[in-house]
């Protein structure tokens, strides 16, 4: 079908090509970028034909909403014999044809799947990394299987250079169900609505080279010649059919229909995002963000590491960091729940495979993933449960490779009640599951791995910290309010070590923000003044700077007085106020300090930012108190007008009074 110049056709004539036992690889992450129309009209011929029967699935993340959207409509035990999937929790029905032993069924890597198409591509002998040793997926703990009708493997433990490695074999796809934006009638497919990328170009070539079929479901279609040929994501020669699809099977992720913000054509404000309550959740997320790296790439994992994103924005230090998700976002705030894949503002969307070859090598400074279960050896699990099949996703790839690592999720689950009071953790209901067991179900993570790799390894939660040490595990922090053998020891499977265990932080358990930024940047107040004695200016670096309570009022006061008083006589003060934030509750008693430094410590004062409505709400206030109301748009501005009235200044300092700023 390769040379039809018109290749627009329905959904079911699409799907007709299909055969039985044809290899079918399927696009999607959660909701973003799955062909709806193309599994629905799928679905639609075998519930009204029988066939085709016996197909192989193939997905990297689960294209499914955990009930009955994406994969879900495809879980006939006739219709499919066999799945091979990096990520089941969203797709529950074929998860549950797996666990009742009706399919063959694996669980690989999510970044392995997604290489293995580009392997199968240009028929190379499979996909060699050494992602997944010492995990389920590794052929001496299971090879990826999950049930006993799975014989094949699909997994063998090689040498190289006297290393082990993992060799994941190729196999070849007879069909690519993809998706896109806008297809003209050659198949040329552009992808400018899709909040994502993913492995479409990659499976598409797959499928093509492996002597198979290419359907591509659109959203519209363009005129013959029409589109740009750079934003042409999957060429015309790639693809045999196009479809276009109806709008409620084309959202752009299953929880939103249409954001501008998720592909760049808009960037919306970051800085209104609500801040969480003061919960267990928070505890944890603010705990977890103490080790975001300064100037750090991160990923965040789904549920219980999205509150990180929360508290970076609430603390304004997002822009110290660049967040990432594995689907290939980079930049940005991912999102989560059914959006989650998806960023608002990123700064790049990659291709899945091209991510993970990131990520793969080391790119990580800092990954943040859930906890769900975790043993003596520092072991996680979050890829099986008895009978509930979550898969392992993009999990193994960023655990094994990040240079650092932090799990988070509570201490213990189904029906805890912890209330944050006084400062304090108080646990009114005791959770009836432990999630530090004796031995994990299933081995996600290995913590011995890790350990030899020298990778540092936390686990946070809402009453303690623990680390991977070479030794075993052991307990580093202890939350306000915690007795350690009641609340700790007596609610886990194993015994930790317990050296010398330090509080918590104080400020992870109240109201108020944390001041986060000059902590992450090792930058205090007083690292922010600097002076120059041969032109006897004090420069004032305030960006970013957060006065949020009396208390910062009083901190501000006193570090400037102390300056000048050792500097001794008065200064002429340039201020820096780009993106300084100052709650309205305080405002008053700010410009009061304010006007009371500059009347008593400075000969002149210039300010400068270059938020015009910085400028503007400087401006007033400062006039309000008799100050000079005029505020600069840049430092170079600042500091040539300060250099028309800059005269030697001999006046010293009045002797110190008792104030009340």
């Amino acid at each position: 079908m390769g040379n039809l110049k018109n290749k627009i056709v329905s959904a079911d004539e699409a799907i007709a090509i299909i055969r039985d036992g044809d290899m079918v690889a399927v696009s999607g992450f959660v909701g973003i970028g799955t062909p709806d129309e193309l599994i629905l009209a799928l679905a639609r011929r075998f519930e009204a034909t029988g066939t085709p029967t016996g197909l192989g699935l193939m997905f990297a993340a689960a294209p499914g909403d955990g009930r009955d959207r994406g994969l879900n409509k495809l879980a006939h035990a006739g219709l499919v014999r066999r799945v091979v999937g990096g990520h089941w929790a969203l797709v529950p029905k074929l998860a549950a044809l797996a666990l009742d032993d009706r399919i063959e069924a694996y669980n690989l890597p999510l970044g392995v799947v997604s290489h293995l198409y580009r392997d199968i591509a240009n028929h190379g002998p499979g996909h060699l990394t050494k992602v997944g040793l010492r995990t389920f997926v590794d052929p001496r703990l299971g090879g990826g299987k999950l049930n006993a009708s799975t014989t094949e493997d699909l997994v063998s433990l090689v040498e190289l250079g006297g290393e082990p490695w993992l060799h994941y074999k190729a196999f070849p796809i007879h069909i690519a169900l993809i998706r896109g934006t806008t297809a003209d009638p050659a198949g040329n497919v552009t992808m400018e609505r899709e909040a994502l990328t993913l492995d479409n170009l990659a499976a598409a070539m797959a499928a093509r080279n492996s002597g198979g079929f290419v359907i591509a479901q659109v959203e519209r279609i363009a005129e013959a010649g029409s589109l740009n040929p750079r934003e042409v994501q999957i060429p015309g020669v790639l693809v045999d059919c196009v479809v276009l699809s109806e709008p409620e099977n084309h959202r752009q992720t299953y929880g939103t229909a249409y954001n501008h913000a998720y592909t760049g054509r808009q960037r919306v404000p970051l800085d209104r995002i609500v801040p969480m309550a003061l919960d267990a959740r928070k505890v944890i997320a603010r705990r977890c963000a103490f080790e975001l790296p300064p100037g750090g790439v991160v990923n965040l994992g789904i549920g219980m590491p999205e509150g990180v994103a929360a508290v970076a924005a609430e603390e304004r230090v997002l822009k110290y960091l660049t967040l990432t998700a594995e689907p290939g976002v980079i930049g940005g705030l991912p999102q989560g729940g059914l959006d989650f894949g998806a960023a608002l503002n990123p700064s790049a969307v990659l291709h899945q495979n091209q991510q993970f070859d990131f990520y793969d090598g080391g790119g990580l400074d800092l990954a943040c993933l859930g906890l769900a279960q975790a043993d003596a050896e520092g072991n996680v699990n979050v890829s099986r449960f008895g009978r509930r099949l979550a898969g392992a996703g993009g999990f193994i790839n960023i655990s094994q490779n990040a240079k650092s690592l932090v799990f988070a999720g509570t201490f213990t689950a189904d029906g805890l009640d912890v209330v944050i009071e006084d400062g304090q953790v108080q646990i009114r209901r005791e959770g009836r599951s432990k999630k530090f067991v004796a031995a994990v179900e299933q081995i996600t993570f290995s913590g011995a791995y890790a350990a030899e790799r020298g990778q540092p390894v936390l686990y946070v939660t809402e009453r303690c910290v623990l680390r991977r040490t070479k030794a075993g595990m052991e307990l580093v922090e202890v939350a306000p309010g915690i007795d350690v053998e009641r609340d700790i020891l007596a609610q886990m499977g194993f015994a930790p070590i317990v050296a010398d265990p330090k509080p918590m932080d104080p400020r992870l358990f109240r109201d108020a923000v944390m001041g986060l930024e000059p902590w992450l940047l090792g930058l205090s107040l007083a690292e922010r003044i600097s002076y120059d004695p041969e032109r006897n200016i004090l420069f004032s670096n305030l960006e970013g700077f957060q006065v949020r309570t009396v208390e910062d009022v009083e901190l501000v006061r006193r570090e400037f007085e102390r300056t000048c008083r050792e500097i001794g006589r008065k200064v002429h003060l340039i201020a820096n106020y780009d993106g300084f934030d100052l709650d309205p509750a305080v405002s008053d008693a700010y410009f009061s300090t304010i006007a009371y430094l500059q009347g008593r410590y400075y000969a002149t004062a210039s300010r400068y930012t270059t938020s015009a409505f910085m400028r503007l709400k400087l401006g007033a206030s400062l006039q309000m108190r008799d100050l000079a109301p005029h505020v600069f748009e840049t430092r170079a501005e600042a500091q040539k007008a300060r250099g028309q009235t800059i005269r030697p200044v001999a006046d010293p300092v009045p002797p110190k009074e008792p104030t009340n700023a």
